[in-house]
């Protein structure tokens, strides 16, 4: 396709380049809203750790328990810095399930999400609703006089006024159709005015854009690590709020998430819980390989650094939608505020 769009400038794309992804040479790869490009680093451990597999028995408990602590740091580092508040789950319908079993709610009360919203943040509030009678309200998209869609924030802020015995939000910060961002910090205070409980779905927008987990103040925010975050498939991630990682229930019970020093005692009750969130760890996720490649994927993001990948794919989208509306196919893009 030939296009006038302008190259990006150097500064914005110099840091990260083809040759970092294993991307053959034929092929444009657009599509990290459903898997990230494998990293040619993230493909490198995961074959050192597949590798090392052949032999378990040079594989140390230590070195094995601190890549979890090495993975759980460096999802922290894209929230709020804080280890303490990460559990690794198998999927972010795992972590927004665990919200939803542990988050107040009773009959006649409403939690609050998207229209077509994704059905990973749709099914655990579905079946959470059915199971306590709550109400479940889907936000439609306005859409304007020209009959393109509208704003998402403003059609959510005028439902989260309304709600009657509004008790949980829980919406994405990216929409999984086309992009549009969705306007947190008015959407997160309005929320905390109703008094309700604020559950995020990162997995659309972690790694490629902030996110102010001290402004918004969710209870939960849970994400996958295969989209921009790079890492591996079947590891994803759940951030508790400090009150949770105190109270909240977890899913399963094993080893993992309970104090090491006496859970193979076969004590008469169940050992303490371990510290922060890691309560809410899932059994398997914490495997070598999908470790060493969130590992690696996680150092090339902070060599990189969040505010030159944001720069960079801004750079490529506008010449993405330029390439797209010199050939007339402008009605592809978003075109909602915040988009």
């Amino acid at each position: 396709m030939q296009s006038r769009a302008q190259t990006p400038p150097p500064q914005a794309l110099a840091r990260f380049q083809r040759a970092d992804f294993r991307v053959p040479e034929d092929v444009v790869y657009l599509n990290a809203a459903s898997h990230g490009p494998r990293l040619a680093r993230v493909q490198q451990a995961a074959q050192r750790a597949l590798d090392a597999g052949t032999a378990p028995w040079r594989l140390e408990m230590d070195a094995w328990r601190a890549s979890i602590e090495d993975v759980r740091r460096g999802v922290a580092g894209h929230l709020d810095g804080d280890a303490d508040g990460v559990a690794l789950v198998p999927s972010a319908a795992y972590g927004l399930s665990l919200a939803a079993r542990n988050l107040p709610l009773a009959a006649n009360e409403t939690v609050l999400v998207l229209a077509g919203q994704f059905p990973s943040n749709l099914l655990p509030w579905q079946q959470r609703c059915q199971d306590v009678g709550a109400h479940l309200e889907q936000v439609a998209r306005p859409v304007g006089d020209d009959g393109r869609p509208g704003d998402w924030s403003d059609a959510v802020l005028a439902a989260i006024a309304r709600a009657p015995r509004l008790r949980i939000v829980s919406l994405p910060q990216v929409y999984w159709h086309d992009g549009s961002r969705l306007d947190l910090d008015r959407i997160a205070a309005a929320t905390h005015a109703r008094g309700a409980a604020l559950v995020l779905d990162l997995s659309q927008s972690l790694g490629a854009l902030p996110a102010d987990i001290v402004r918004w103040r969710p209870d939960f925010v849970a994400s996958v690590g295969h989209k921009w975050l790079l890492g591996a498939y079947g590891l994803a991630y759940l951030w508790a709020s400090p009150a949770w990682r105190e109270r909240g229930v977890a899913l399963e019970q094993h080893w993992i998430a309970r104090e090491a020093a006496t859970v193979f005692d076969s004590p008469p009750s169940p050992p303490p819980l371990a510290s922060g969130a890691r309560r809410f760890d899932a059994g398997g996720v914490a495997e070598p390989q999908r470790l060493a490649m969130s590992a690696a994927a996680f150092a090339q993001l902070r060599d990189w650094g969040l505010e030159c990948v944001h720069a960079g794919l801004q750079a490529r989208g506008r010449c993405l939608r330029e390439a797209l509306r010199a050939q007339g196919l402008g009605d592809w893009l978003a075109t909602a505020p915040g988009s």
